[in-house]
């Protein structure tokens, strides 16, 4: 993590690899600039409130595009969902776990989901991309969340790589991957 960095005047605390934010409800304002070196005015001064740092975190790295064809797309998900598996997805889920109670916080949610739900549209050949992107999305926050924040047993203990084979022929399926 860079501490006390800025470009061009502005913190890098919303472009960090390991950002301290936790959740909107949780996280102060004085943590974060204790965690960044800097002191907690200067926080303030560049995004005025909690809840605009806290946006500004949720939005500050989408995931990489979706390029392709539909078994390189169903490939490419299925490496993200196992690093996200192996290794939890701080930010991400700070944004799930808030979403429910933070208005902001459901705007970035809805924002990234639809970015994503977009890219993986474009490489669906069905009339019905949309749906099937849909569905997709809807399972893959599922697995993260049920893992994650629900702690649902089997799916907390199953590898990574279990949990990629078996959702393999779902997403092929809704890709058109198998044709």
């Amino acid at each position: 993590m860079r501490r006390g960095g800025e470009a061009h005047g502005v913190p890098v605390i919303a472009e960090e690899e390991d950002p301290p934010v936790a959740d909107a409800e949780h996280t102060t304002i004085r943590a974060v600039a204790a965690d960044a070196g800097v002191n907690p005015g200067l926080v303030m001064h560049y995004f005025g409130s909690k809840e605009e740092l806290f946006l500004r975190v949720a939005r500050a790295r989408p995931s990489g595009p979706l390029e392709g064809e539909p078994e390189q797309v169903v490939e490419e998900m299925l490496d993200r969902l196992a690093a996200s598996m192996a290794d939890e997805p701080v930010e991400s889920l700070a944004v799930l776990r808030s979403m429910l109670t933070h208005p902001g916080a459901s705007e970035a949610a809805a924002e990234g989901a639809a970015r994503h739900r977009a890219q993986l549209a474009e490489a669906i050949p069905a009339a019905d991309a949309g749906v099937r992107a849909a569905l997709i999305s809807a399972v893959l926050i599922g697995v993260v969340l049920g893992r994650h924040l629900l702690k649902l047993e089997e799916l907390r203990d199953a590898p990574p790589e279990q949990i990629a084979a078996l959702l393999r022929p779902c997403l092929r399926s809704l890709t058109g991957a198998d044709g």
